[in-house]
């Protein structure tokens, strides 16, 4: 079992840092899935993630205040709607109905993000 929860966390920790450049893929949970995962398999990986200079600090903040940085906050808006922006206009300009769908889809990402307290430091 601490194999496949070790597995888990590795692959979920490479999701969350590819999350950290593209706005579709949540960075902050597969952050906690991993610190979830690792803190029964290992806690050596726990406290190396806990403690990392960069990813650390995101499951602390969230894990301490249930809050997003302002900065993370713009920087997530604003890349999901220039990336479904794109998607729109340039990849399915041809159907309506796949157009509709991606602006939902953006709206009810930024709701999501924008649902969480802003984090005040």
């Amino acid at each position: 079992m601490r194999v496949i929860l070790v597995i888990i966390g590795s692959v979920s920790l490479a999701l969350g840092v590819v999350g950290i450049f593209l706005p579709l893929l949540p960075t902050t949970p597969f952050l906690l899935l991993s610190a979830a995962a690792w803190l029964k398999a290992s806690p050596s990986l726990y406290a190396w993630l806990i403690n990392h200079r960069v990813l650390g600090e995101y499951i602390r903040n969230f894990r301490e205040y249930r809050a997003l940085p302002l900065r993370v906050k713009v920087i997530s808006v604003s890349l999901v709607w220039l990336t479904i922006g794109y998607c729109v206009f340039a990849v399915v300009a041809a159907w309506w109905w796949a157009q509709l769908l991606m602006v939902l889809l953006a709206t009810a990402i930024t709701w999501h993000i924008l649902s969480y307290a802003t984090l005040k430091k």
